[in-house]
């Protein structure tokens, strides 16, 4: 992931834990999730001149990557330590 796309999710991400806060994602049709993040993706939309569309499936992309990388540190932390607790394995990953 470059650093630009690591700003544009992060970016994301930040604005989705403020617009997002008080739902449960378990309970909420997708749909209502992402009109909750389109002003935020409409900015960054207009920022680099890719349509909004883009920046979604960019957006996609990028929180699987992140969420496929987050489980390969997680298993190698677990891999490196089988007799770590759960909060030093936590601490670690932080």
């Amino acid at each position: 992931m470059s650093p630009e796309d690591k700003k544009i999710l992060d970016r994301i991400n930040a604005y989705a834990e403020k617009a997002l806060a008080d739902i449960d994602p378990q309970k909420t049709r997708i749909s209502f999730q992402l009109d909750a993040l389109r002003p935020v993706m409409e900015e960054i939309s207009k920022e680099t001149g890719k349509s909004v569309e883009d920046i979604f499936i960019l957006y996609m992309d990028l929180a699987s990557e992140a969420a496929v990388e987050a489980e390969q540190q997680l298993q190698a932390a677990l891999e490196d330590d089988a007799d770590a607790n759960f909060s030093s394995i936590a601490n670690r990953l932080q």
